[in-house]
């Protein structure tokens, strides 16, 4: 008779041979073109030279050196002094601009060493520090320690592997309509931007813009998206929640108890996966492109479904910003689960070892449910949650969460607001709307993602956020007033066009205003729009509007 860690074994490998052959959805690609023109970037002529002769069977390299010297030709490479200046290095494979600044002015030096280049196709970086910062530097960049001998040797061998043609996912898919970052010049969301590894996010103003040559598919800014606006596409949310369901699904209906799902990802974590083998039965690995990609989304649908714990493997290759938000994000949902009277250890990062996957405190038995295996991350993120509230040991009504939270309300200081509606212009969820003629201010709470942005720009202070789950679904959809007054109709024609709060402000303010000494001018702030440009042009008490 088998045990029951090897009857879960079993179920387990019926589960994984149901999904093996699932597919995903293809997505576009990023193409590059490499001449093999590789610029080596040093302080010592000796060792840069060395690197070149090294590489230049395969490619056709220069010497930049940062130090002062006259610039020569050494055994046929060109080799050019900055006399000291740093370079500045931007770009990617096949498309490298460097430059100094020299006199004032930009130079190239791909045409100071070669008058016949514009660009360069590779970098070898040999300096004392990494001229690029990023964690996650571009394809076509390599920066080894200095005064590593093995890691410049893996470089070098990389490095001459990287001439011609090459093609990778477009990790990304971005819906500039429903991105929280800004809206009429007020900065909002930020959190794409500072989450990225490979510093491939800019902003654009009002919106951002993934750059697909240095975006290396970390997933972070898909899970650290409160919209949604940002997903990732290589699998889609929909596919890899589908996968994990149909892998659950399988795994009990051949009688296997307690699944334990671990995510790890397809290189350092696959390696150290194989170091923890054999896993206890009920542990069902799933492999991802990246770790960073698998949010709040894909791990509550996981406890939905019916797993006992959701496990990311960390490695010492995950970088540090990536670690740093998803530690966040899992500390957002441990408040609710500890809320709910779950465990907050149900979902977790761990460090692969002995015993890294076992657990005294896993989730109770729930019923299974599978939510729609949808790419709107706020859809899946409530449908979710609401099953947990609804199985959960100690449900709740709302829940208090710390500062950053994705969901949340607004307060309004009914003594400080005019509703002159600023909030309601800019609200890039539409959470906030004035709907209707009459001063009111209505509020959505699903729709919120607390990016502050109509706390910025409110003129009168009166807005501040409240992070907070609110667990009735109808309640969340429907708008509920959060600040109403009786309107201000037009002393002309008794048209209602603005609060009794803000005619009285703006006279208040403009009361020791020069132009606005008389009696007319005065009333004219009490007309609207209309009724105030009839009484300036029929000229009752001067010319001012």
């Amino acid at each position: 008779m088998n045990t029951p860690q090897e009857h879960n074994a079993n179920a387990r490998a019926e589960a994984l041979a149901a999904v093996r052959d699932m597919g995903m959805e293809p997505t576009s690609r990023v193409s590059y073109h490499s001449e093999g023109r590789v610029l080596i970037i040093g302080i010592d002529e000796e060792s840069a030279l060395d690197a070149a002769r090294k590489l230049r069977e395969d490619l056709t390299p220069a010497v930049l050196l940062t130090a002062n010297g006259e610039s020569t030709e050494a055994d046929g490479i060109p080799v050019l002094y900055s006399q000291g200046r740093e370079p500045l290095v931007e770009g990617h494979l096949g498309s490298f601009m460097v430059t100094l600044q020299i006199g004032g002015k930009t130079a190239n030096v791909a045409t100071l060493l070669n008058s016949a280049w514009n660009a360069f196709d590779l970098v070898l970086d040999l300096g004392l520090a990494p001229l690029i910062t990023a964690e996650w530097p571009p394809v076509g960049y390599f920066a080894p320690p200095f005064g590593d001998r093995e890691a410049l040797d893996r470089a070098l061998e990389a490095l001459g592997d990287l001439r011609g043609e090459f093609e990778k996912p477009k990790f990304f898919r971005y819906d500039p309509g429903i991105c929280a970052h800004a809206r009429s010049g007020i900065r909002g969301c930020t959190r794409c931007i500072d989450a990225c590894p490979a510093i491939a996010i800019r902003s654009l103003g009002e919106t951002i813009e993934v750059q697909p040559e240095l975006c290396q598919g970390g997933g972070i800014c898909a899970t650290v998206c409160p919209t949604g606006a940002i997903t990732y596409a290589y699998p889609r949310p929909a596919d890899l929640i589908q996968r994990l369901q149909t892998l659950m699904r399988h795994y009990r209906e051949h009688g296997g108890e307690d699944p334990v799902v671990l995510f790890y990802d397809d290189e350092a974590g696959a390696e150290i996966l194989q170091r923890m083998e054999p896993l206890p039965g009920q542990v069902l690995a799933v492999e991802v492109e990246e770790l960073g990609s698998v949010g709040l989304d894909v791990l509550l649908a996981g406890l939905v479904a019916g797993a006992r714990e959701m496990l990311l493997l960390d490695t010492p290759a995950l970088p540090a910003k990536v670690r740093r938000n998803l530690q966040e994000q899992l500390g957002h949902a441990g408040v609710i689960l500890h809320a709910l009277g779950f465990p907050r250890q149900a979902l977790r990062l761990i460090q692969g070892g002995s015993g890294a996957v076992s657990s005294t405190d896993p989730m109770p038995a729930i019923h299974p449910e599978q939510v729609a295996a949808s790419d709107r991350k706020r859809l899946t993120l409530f449908a979710a949650l609401d099953h947990l509230n609804a199985e959960a040991p100690s449900p709740q009504s709302e829940i208090a969460l710390q500062a950053g939270a994705p969901f949340g309300e607004i307060h309004v200081d009914p003594k400080a607001c005019t509703l002159c509606m600023a909030c309601a212009a800019v609200c890039p969820a539409q959470a906030l709307s004035a709907p209707g003629d009459t001063p009111r201010l209505e509020f959505t709470e699903g729709n919120c993602v607390q990016c502050g942005i109509c706390e910025i720009s409110c003129p009168e202070h009166a807005i501040s956020l409240g992070p907070r789950l609110l667990t009735d679904a109808r309640q969340r959809s429907e708008p509920r007033v959060l600040h109403e007054e009786a309107p201000f109709e037009c002393v002309s024609c008794g048209k209602p066009f603005a609060t009794h709060r803000m005619i009285e402000q703006i006279l208040q303010r403009l009361e020791k205003h020069p132009m606005f000494q008389d009696e007319p001018s005065r009333r004219r702030l009490m007309m609207c729009e209309n009724c105030r440009v009839i009484d300036m042009f029929q000229g009752s008490g001067g010319g001012t509007v």
